[in-house]
């Protein structure tokens, strides 16, 4: 059977319809602070594994984001029930972070967005990359109980 809309028209129609920012916008807020930005990299682990990952990041793989999401789902992750946040998502390129934006839009959420041209902007801009073992380190570290062993 023949694909009578290709991708690129899905991420054209997906892109129609949600909020996309640029790599420097969203560096502009990660740089004044903007408490309500949380970056979400839905990339495969085994892309983390190579290229490294935004700072501060949650990482959530492109397969369980609506799973992760959904209060109701056995796979719900707290973090995506911070109302006060807008989850900025980012893939590689931009594409399945936008795909992934509707869907979550299609959900319900309207606190959610993606960044243009993905992490391979990301990186061409020189915007801050951490490797992943740093990543899993400073994850570590904002999610310490005050007075735990090693606090």
């Amino acid at each position: 059977m023949p694909i009578t809309k290709g991708f690129r028209t899905l991420v054209d129609e997906a892109t129609a319809q949600i909020t996309t920012y640029t790599v420097s916008q969203v560096q502009a807020r990660l740089a004044a602070g903007d408490p309500t930005l949380q970056l979400v990299d839905i990339r495969d682990p085994r892309e983390l594994e190579r290229e490294g990952t935004a700072p501060g990041c949650v990482h959530a793989p492109r397969g369980m984001l609506e799973f992760w999401v959904d209060p109701a789902s056995p796979y719900f992750k707290p973090v995506f029930g911070d109302e006060s946040k807008e989850f900025v998502l980012f893939c590689g390129a931009g594409w399945r972070s936008a795909l992934a934006t509707q869907a979550l839009q299609n959900m319900g959420l309207t606190n959610v967005a993606h960044i243009d041209g993905g992490f391979a902007e990301w990186k061409k801009q020189a915007a801050p990359i951490q490797t992943l073992a740093e990543h899993h380190e400073a994850s570590k570290a904002r999610h310490a109980k005050p007075g735990a062993a090693g606090n």
